[in-house]
Order: structure tokens, then sequence, then C-alpha cells
């Protein structure tokens, strides 16, 4: 562990001049390529930790630190999604074969999907599934194209008695993002230990640091916990691609925040403890929930995008990874604490040697560092 310690000089935006707080150019930095994490640490809570306790300091920390650093009444709430092998390969009948990465559940066994190559599968096409693609075990009908995210609507038909789900699973693969391209990790350690409802198709990656110890350790301390459960699809790990951000549209996530984990927010700020979020989708799931003016029940669509001047209403910390370059994440965690301060902060985190994005380290923000508090 490191000693407290002022900002590190400034990372200013690779290869371009000054931007506004509303430019995507303003959101990029330079990262080698040696810094992002091709395999997660074990135990996972052996991974490193910056905390950024006040408007002007941070320290370097594990993981593992983190009962000493959050206070008895404290509450964490979690993302209990569960990651599904979304990655599916199948034939046309012709017998080329076909990419598909489910997205989002549409119900009534229809998919959002990215279907590679996808050029010549217009409406009406189809793919097989399974082993024998002369008696497939699962057939996709094409019903038409997304122009928001250029995938294809896919209506699944099981050719048997198994359930469309339980065909996922047995015929698909948990797909890592496309930045791991030499890892030994298993599909379990892209899980995270507390998963449980399935349907996201990319991990929460901040709980990825949590060990069932870990919990212990905070139950001992006073530490509470909830959850709320987001399935992360495209609003989570589609880039921004517009010059101004304000002209960004979020993709809607489902969302289950219940009146359980709502009352228990409600009494951990009455008694005077503090709300720390686990990741940006479970802020998402919080904030959009609490749209109406204050947090309420919510199940359904959200695609609340926060960037830098949102006045939170709900959340009063956060522990998260590294994000992307020009991502939505770090525009949200710029909405925090400021962003040329997280770029000063990416700065000393890879002067520090830190591990990047979904298998590397985290960050934890501390209600007295956040901008406004």
């Amino acid at each position: 562990m490191r000693d407290r310690q002022t900002l590190a000089p400034n990372l200013s935006p690779a290869g371009h001049g000054p931007s506004t707080e509303y430019s995507l150019a303003a959101y990029q930095y330079s990262l080698p390529p040696e810094k992002i994490a091709q395999t997660p640490v074990t135990p996972r809570d052996a991974s490193r930790l910056m905390v950024v306790d006040s408007a002007t300091t941070h320290r370097h920390h594990y993981f593992r630190d983190l009962p000493t650093l959050l206070r008895p009444g404290d509450l964490l709430v979690l993302n209990d999604t569960r990651v599904i092998p979304a990655r599916l390969l199948g034939q046309k009948p012709s017998g080329a074969v076909v990419e598909v990465f489910l997205l989002e559940d549409r119900g009534n066994n229809q998919w959002l999907a990215l279907v590679r190559p996808g050029r010549r599968l217009k409406p009406g096409a189809t793919i097989h599934f399974g082993p024998n693609p002369n008696r497939p075990d699962l057939v996709a009908e094409v019903r038409s194209t997304d122009l928001d995210t250029n995938g294809r609507l896919l209506q699944f038909e099981p050719q048997g008695s198994e359930s469309l789900f339980a065909l996922i699973e047995r015929l698909g693969e948990v797909p890592l993002p496309p930045y791991i391209t030499d890892t030994t990790a298993s599909p379990d350690q892209y899980q995270t230990v507390y998963a449980e409802a399935p349907g996201a198709v990319a991990a929460p990656t901040a709980g990825l640091h949590f060990t069932p110890e870990l919990f212990e350790r905070l139950d001992a301390i006073g530490v509470g916990r909830s959850r709320i459960t987001l399935h992360v699809g495209v609003g989570t790990f589609r880039p921004v691609e517009t010059e101004n951000i304000l002209d960004h549209k979020m993709h809607g996530e489902w969302i289950d925040v219940s009146p359980e984990t709502v009352e228990k927010i409600n009494a951990t700020k009455a008694q005077g403890g503090r709300v720390i979020a686990v990741g940006t989708t479970v802020v998402r799931a919080l904030e959009g929930a609490a749209q109406g003016g204050e947090l309420q029940p919510c199940r359904g669509k959200v695609n609340l995008f926060i960037y830098p001047g949102y006045q939170y209403r709900v959340i009063d910390g956060l522990l998260t990874n590294f994000h992307l370059p020009g991502s939505s994440l770090l525009m949200l965690v710029s909405a925090l604490v400021g962003r040329e301060r997280l770029l000063a902060l990416y700065g000393d985190a890879i002067e520090q040697d830190y591990r990047f994005y979904s298998f590397g380290d985290a960050m934890l923000i501390l209600p007295e560092a956040v901008q406004g508090r």
C-alpha cells in the first residue's frame, strides 16, 4: 500500500488539442497495449484498488483492503446478472458458417443479435445450430434489420423438447471482450461469485473482484449488501461515435430494482450510511429508477446516459474498473469526479502499472471525492 498522494499531472487527450466537456475527443487517452489485462489475478481480491478519497488526493491499496475502507452501516449494491453463452456458431443451409452474438432478449424466443457475416442474411434467411446441420437442434429465422446496432432480429425455434435457454447454454460460448486476445481464463472467471439471474452478454466487471471470504469480512464489520439486476447489453459496451457526446443515443437495457432494495437503500441513508454502487451498471439501474425524482421499484428498460453535469440522486460512491477511451462508462465516472481529474487518475494508474479493463484492477470513489458534496 502506498501513502496518500496528490493528483498526478493531467493526462491530456491523446492527439487532440483543447476540447469542450461534451466533445468525444475530450474523453480519449493513450493506453499502452501491455496494460490491458488478459487474465484475472488470483485470488480475485488480490487485484489493486485505487482509492479516491478527497477532492485532491488518492491512495493505492488492494481490493482485499475494502473492509478497512468502508464503514459499518455502509451498503454495497451489486448487480446479480449472469453472463449467458451469447456466442453461437451456426450454418446457413448452404453450409456457410455464421457467427451470432446475442445482444438482447426481446421475448417469445426473439433476440436482437449481431450476425457475421450479416450482409447476405436478409429477412427470411435461416441459420441452423447444432452438431448435425442436417438435423439442427435450433433454427433461427432473420425477421428484420436493426438500424441502431446493424444487428438482426432473430426468431429462434427449438427443434426438440429443450428450451431456448437450455440450448443456448449447451451450444453457446461465453464471449470475452475483443481486447482479451490471449487468456487462460475460464468462463467461470468471467462471472461474479454472486451471479444469479441469466441474461447478460458481458460481465459487470467491478464485481469480479469479490470473493466469499471478502464478503464474510465485510459482514463482520457491518457493511450491508443489496442487489439489483441489469442485464448487460449493447448499451454498456456500444462505443460513443458522435463528436458531440450529447448526440449519443443510449441503447436500453433491462433492469430490476426490487422494493426490498429500495427499502434497504432508504434505510441506509436514514441511518447515515453510504450507498456504494458496485459498477456502472448498478449506477445506471439505481439512477434510472430514480428519474421520477426519488428512488422507486422499477422493472423494465432504462436508457439513462450519464455524463458531466448529471446530478446523482441515489449513489454516494462507486467501485468501478478502468474503462475504455471514449466510452459512455468513462463519461459516467467523469460525472462523479470531473473529466480532467479522472484522466489525471488514469494517467497515474498507467504510471503505477495498474491493469486495465475487464480483468484489470479497480477504483473506489468515496463520497468525499464526489463533486458537489
